[in-house]
């Protein structure tokens, strides 16, 4: 097989810290190759070298068998790549066409709004069926749509070599399964793919070889035939890694004193969700499994006080917070996890220091001052217990990889010692020794007597974490809860795609006739 790319010895310092040390990397055409590693590992920064948003220090890149050098992004473009980076990058008060071709209308090449729409449209029909309209405003989609967005633009490049940091990560099922066939389709033409993902399914089910980056240094590179899940958890991580989800609890009392939040008939007055009841017990993992667009995260952001009710109510220490501040929600000890943490969660120009004790200031204000050394204190001890990666306390979060900022998201929502979490996609875009972690501090904080929510796009995750499991379909319904041996994907399935409906449905004609 012909190789598009090659990388001789590539070396990258930011300042005193070395991030690449000598990596060594090819690329055929025609195959989607793999990378793996640890938050921080340096896989962003070697592709942002190959796309020219970074200059190497020393090291070659090899085109097409031919020597190059990339000063800048256009260079790489010129070239044939092409680059979807993990967060979302596109112009939010534009259309949906306008950023597809965007490249075409800053270059002067004439603008005929209806014929790019039309194409912007074909180019989307494969990876959404229909369900993003061109003329739409970027800023009103969902993450998971300007996703697709993004996908669409790169390819609308007529690109040779595909960059994908993550691509899946904002994906319900569905439109992973799309992505992926069009990236199977790009393979079958002759272009070569990078494929960045933390998903172990999706390196076996679409990479035909995979690399392992750890600490700057390129470990291992191998055909997926020869690649076992084990044996990439423990490359990335150097050490012998337990990638089990940990124990679930043995028992959970559902005594009415025991109950700490319990939800009535929560109704959403925008119409994103209807009648949602349900209890959540002390010690419990409760997780709320549904496919994207279900008002998971908006049933959350009701009971937060983030999002206007039309009814119900939301009993939390005896009394219904329906409609109270969310400030005074989260300061008696119900906290939320957002998310999307760049645009709800985190201060990203500012330093994990402010970072973590922002949702504490109260507890280390004295007479209007912050006690410094109380703010430092209690930042090391939860960046210490959260295992952040980083140079230092006074590191601006936005420069952190992007597990490294869900990490420092974390002990900023747990610095407060809550009582109830709700973690909506807590390992998002972390890797899965981070993902072991966050599991076993989830399961340390039950076991201290904090309840959680769990709200996540990997329907695995939600089975191996939680102790019951509430479903919701496509209209906003809560259609039911799973426990014991009804946690499994097979059942949860049936009724969060609405299996069940149709199931009913044919029922009802059988009995007619």
């Amino acid at each position: 097989m012909e190789e598009v790319m090659r990388l001789k010895k590539i070396s990258k310092s930011f300042g005193r810290n070395q991030v690449l040390f000598g990596v060594d990397f090819n690329l055929r055409a025609g195959e989607i190759h793999g990378i793996m590693g640890e938050n921080g590992a340096g896989k962003s920064t070697l592709m942002n070298i190959v796309y020219g948003n970074l200059r190497p220090d020393s090291g070659e890149i090899w085109i097409d068998g031919q020597k190059v050098t990339i000063h800048e992004v256009r260079d790489a473009q010129k070239l044939g790549i092409c680059f979807v980076q993990q967060e979302i990058a596109l112009c939010q008060d534009a259309m949906v066409a306008e950023n597809i071709f965007m490249s075409r209308i800053s270059q002067g090449k004439g603008f005929n709004l209806k014929k790019m729409a039309e194409e912007a449209r074909q180019l989307l029909e494969p990876l959404c069926h229909g369900a993003i309209d061109p003329y739409e405003i970027v800023e009103r989609l969902p993450i998971s749509c300007q996703q697709l967005v993004e996908i669409a633009k790169a390819i609308s490049n007529n690109c040779k070599i595909l960059i994908l940091d993550e691509p899946t990560s904002s994906l319900s099922g569905s439109e992973a399964d799309a992505l992926h066939k069009v990236v199977q389709g790009l393979k079958e033409k002759g272009i070569g793919v990078i494929y960045i993902t933390h998903r172990m399914s999706d390196v076996f089910e679409q990479c035909d070889r995979v690399s392992v980056l750890r600490d700057g240094n390129m470990v291992s590179t191998m055909d997926i035939k020869d690649a076992s899940v084990q044996g990439l958890v423990n490359d990335m991580a150097g050490r012998e890694v337990d990638i089990l989800y940990p124990d679930k609890a043995e028992h959970i009392s559902k005594n009415d004193e025991d109950v700490v939040l319990e939800v009535t008939n929560l109704t959403d007055a925008a119409g994103r969700f209807k009648d949602v009841s349900f209890r959540l017990y002390k010690g419990e993992i409760l997780g709320f499994a549904g496919l994207l667009g279900a008002g998971r995260s908006e049933v959350m952001m009701g009971i937060t006080g983030l999002r206007k009710m039309s009814g119900g109510s939301v009993i939390y220490k005896g009394q219904n917070i329906l409609g109270k501040a969310t400030s005074d929600i989260f300061e008696d000890g119900l906290v939320l996890l957002p998310e999307d943490r760049k645009v709800q969660g985190l201060f990203l120009d500012m330093d994990i220091e402010y970072n973590t004790s922002a949702v504490y200031l109260r507890q280390i204000t004295k007479r209007g001052a912050i006690d410094r050394a109380a703010e430092r204190e209690q930042a090391e001890r939860m960046c210490n217990a959260m295992n952040v990666k980083c140079t230092g306390l006074g590191q601006i979060v936005r420069s952190l990889s992007g597990g490294n900022q869900q990490k420092v998201l974390l002990a900023k929502v747990l610095a407060k010692k809550p009582k109830v979490v709700i973690m909506d996609e807590p390992t998002r875009g972390v890797d899965v020794g981070a993902k072991a972690e966050i599991h076993r501090l989830l399961r340390q904080l039950t076991q201290e007597g904090v309840s959680v929510i769990l709200i996540s796009s990997e329907l695995n995750e939600v089975i191996g974490m939680s102790d019951r499991v509430m479903m919701m379909d496509s209209t906003g319904c809560l259609v039911g809860q799973a426990e014991g041996e009804d946690i499994n994907s097979d059942h949860i399935m049936y009724y969060i795609s609405d299996a069940y409906k149709y199931a009913e449905v044919n029922q009802e004609v059988k009995e007619h006739e």
